[in-house]
């Protein structure tokens, strides 16, 4: 498995659809001086950490399955877990950021946004 930068980090462990739409909302962004950051609300940061923190053991997991010779399917199953969980948190940062983010950049008259958002889905759609 490839290690993705923060940019690049899209997906996680599995929610309902009503959670994912409340905290989503509560997600707002800045690009003010060229410099673009995410402004989370602490309960959806809480949420995505603790989701990351569940992966990164998972990820220990399979790590451990392979040093002792697990069957590869077996192996195969966990990774495919893992993979669920990151693409929730991706469904989860994609959502706020469509919401709050792109929303508000094309308001302010920025048009590459939707340029920016193509590429974001091609690296979505490739996983």
């Amino acid at each position: 498995m490839d290690l993705l930068n923060p940019e690049e980090l899209v997906s996680a462990t599995n929610t309902s659809q009503g959670r994912q739409n409340e905290e989503s909302s509560e997600h707002h962004c800045c690009h003010e001086d060229s410099v673009r950051k995410s402004h989370h609300s602490e309960k959806t940061k809480s949420n995505l950490i603790t989701r990351l923190n569940r992966i990164e053991g998972q990820i220990r997991g399979i790590k451990g399955l392979i040093e002792k010779d697990t069957y590869c399917d077996d192996v195969i199953t966990q990774i495919s877990a893992t993979q669920a969980a990151l693409n929730s948190v991706a469904k989860i940062l994609f959502e706020g950021h469509m919401k709050s983010c792109v929303i508000e950049r094309i308001q302010e008259g920025d048009d590459e946004v939707i340029d920016e958002l193509l590429v974001t889905i091609q690296r979505l759609m490739k996983k």
